[in-house]
């Protein structure tokens, strides 16, 4: 690693598809400062979710990690209440939907305590005409209360950059890692024809046209996940664990950039957190533009782009160095 010092540099240089950048800013701030020209094709944004307390990360064997306790390591983030969050989410969205390309798509990760009022603003920043849909992804791990509801899922907020622009979005629809196998029953009651091949298939008519489904393809992913279990990255049993509080799995990012962006894409996360977004776009041929206000963030997010020998520049830091990895 080897440090220039700089003034502050808006007009930053990204023009190389083979390295990322990693912005040392809360996501307003950043957004001001990226290049004029730079914008995103796809956001993912997982902020806090409103739980009113201080998250703490896992950095030495025996610490706590998530709401902060005394065995807990040391703080990663303030995870304000319901309603200051939504006040914080406002500007740096709009400020995000600004940089967004014609056609780019918004992941807003949230659960249940903020998810309901978040949309509400987000509609207003977007337009409502730009809400794509939703995912339900479930987790898999925690307890089960004595009483009451058990949730046991969190919610992700698909949107459009603008209204006008929903039928331009990418959805890769057809990649294999965005299949699932149909049902057994399915399979033993409609797919009864086999083609030159061997390969089981069935038709449908609809509108007048004849559709070919082939078993061994599987179907397409529905809104609700089920199989991504976050456990993989919040044990210290698996490799891509960091000890980050709120980590999720590369599994569930990896779906994300395959569904909603192509390759040399740029793809941001500007509440990076552990990196998991900018570590799936690499792996995936896209540009990444990662970003986090807070220095543990940034120094997890460090650490594990060096340790997958992924390239990237960095903005800001104490000295307002531009620090050039390689």
């Amino acid at each position: 690693m080897r440090r220039s010092p700089s003034a502050p540099q808006p007009s930053l240089p990204f023009a190389t598809a083979d390295r990322g950048l990693l912005v040392h800013a809360d996501a307003l701030d950043a957004c001001a400062r990226l290049p004029a020209e730079l914008r995103f094709d796809l956001v993912y944004l997982d902020p806090p979710y409103g739980l009113g307390t201080t998250m703490a990360a896992r950095v030495e064997a025996g610490q706590g990690r998530g709401r902060r306790r005394a065995a807990s390591g040391p703080a990663a983030f303030d995870d304000p209440s319901p309603e200051e969050l939504v006040r914080m989410l406002a500007p740096r969205l709009a400020a995000i939907r600004d940089r967004m390309s014609a056609g780019a798509t918004l992941w807003l990760h949230l659960d249940h305590r903020a998810v309901h009022e978040a949309k509400v603003e987000v509609d207003r920043i977007f337009g409502r005409g730009a809400f794509l849909g939703e995912v339900i992804w479930t987790p898999g791990n925690g307890g089960r209360r004595a009483s009451g509801l058990a949730v046991t899922h969190q919610t992700l907020l698909v949107y459009a950059r603008a209204p006008a622009e929903r039928a331009d979005v990418v959805w890769n629809a057809d990649d294999p890692e965005l299949r699932e196998p149909y049902a057994a029953t399915s399979l033993s009651m409609h797919f009864k024809q086999r083609d030159d091949q061997g390969r089981a298939y069935r038709e449908r008519e609809i509108a007048g046209r004849t559709y070919r489904y082939y078993a061994d393809e599987g179907r397409r992913l529905g809104s609700v996940w089920t199989d991504l279990p976050a456990m993989v990255a919040n044990t210290p049993l698996r490799r891509e664990a960091t000890g980050y509080p709120t980590q999720k799995p590369e599994s569930l990012l990896d779906r994300i950039v395959r569904a909603s962006s192509r390759p040399g894409a740029t793809v941001a996360d500007l509440m990076c957190g552990s990196g998991t977004t900018l570590v799936a776009a690499a792996r995936l041929g896209r540009r990444f533009v990662g970003g986090d206000q807070s220095p543990l963030a940034i120094e997890t997010t460090r650490t594990r782009l060096v340790g997958e020998g992924i390239a990237f520049d960095e903005l800001g830091g104490p000295a307002d160095q531009r620090i050039i990895v390689s």
